[in-house]
């Protein structure tokens, strides 16, 4: 049975080193996504609705910029709490090593028994971890509180987002910048293939084959599409 990676000593200690580096993968996909569904929604949206290619135009652009930052801005935001919630644990575990090392030194033990350990093997494993206060306070952070130890950088999950959601969001607007004949229905094209390619893409990350995940995800951004382009016909007849 063909494995995945290979188990030679040298390629376990070099592909644990890249494990390390940190992805922001999950960021671009995030913004590559929704840029593409809500400017296209726009797109559909007026197009439903009858209206001018200047309209489409400054609704697609203004879209662009300010729903692009703020995914960018709202991506920030919460990998700041995230951050900040990691530093503040961290010293709140660095004053009870130091205060109380006999309480924290009991947290360590009873982290491991739930593990399996015993005995002399428990009593070495927590001399081990306690002997150095960067271990010790390592092993808090990931056995009690299930962080982990590499935090992304807020500035680049929301730098990734933003340019992710420029890149596909203007996608669907090419054909009409353009002004390419068949001008809605290239645009349909071009948006369906953004979204096969970012749900292929994230398929890296999942167990499903690149072309579910490329068609779940072209689902999605259709669904919503078509919702918007369905508003907008209905609301222009209304309307008048």
């Amino acid at each position: 049975m063909k494995l995945e990676h290979s188990h030679d000593h040298a390629e376990i200690a070099t592909r644990l080193a890249e494990e390390q580096k940190l992805s922001y993968i999950r960021d671009f996909v995030y913004g590559g996504i929704d840029g593409a569904i809500t400017t296209f929604a726009i797109v559909a949206g007026v197009v439903g609705a009858a209206l001018s290619l200047k309209v489409i135009l400054i609704l697609g652009l203004a879209n662009l910029l300010a729903d692009g930052f703020s995914m960018a801005a709202g991506n920030y935001s919460g990998m700041k709490t995230i951050v900040d919630d990691f530093k503040r644990i961290s010293e709140i575990e660095k004053k009870h090593i130091r205060v109380d090392p006999q309480g924290e030194t009991e947290e360590v033990r009873q982290l491991l028994q739930k593990k399996g350990l015993t005995g002399e093997t428990l009593e070495n494993v927590v001399k081990t971890i306690t002997a150095d206060e960067q271990t010790w306070l390592d092993f808090m952070l990931t056995e009690e509180y299930g962080l982990p130890l590499t935090q992304h950088s807020p500035f680049l999950a929301g730098l990734a987002t933003f340019i992710a959601f420029i890149i596909c969001g203007a996608v669907p607007l090419l054909p009409f910048i353009f002004e390419i004949p068949a001008t809605f229905t290239v645009s349909v094209i071009m948006t369906a293939v953004v979204f096969f390619a970012i749900g292929a893409a994230k398929s890296k990350w999942a167990l499903a084959p690149w072309w579910r995940s490329g068609l779940e995800t072209l689902a999605i951004g259709g669904i919503a599409a078509a919702m918007a382009y369905a508003v907008g016909y209905f609301l222009s007849n209304i309307i008048g």
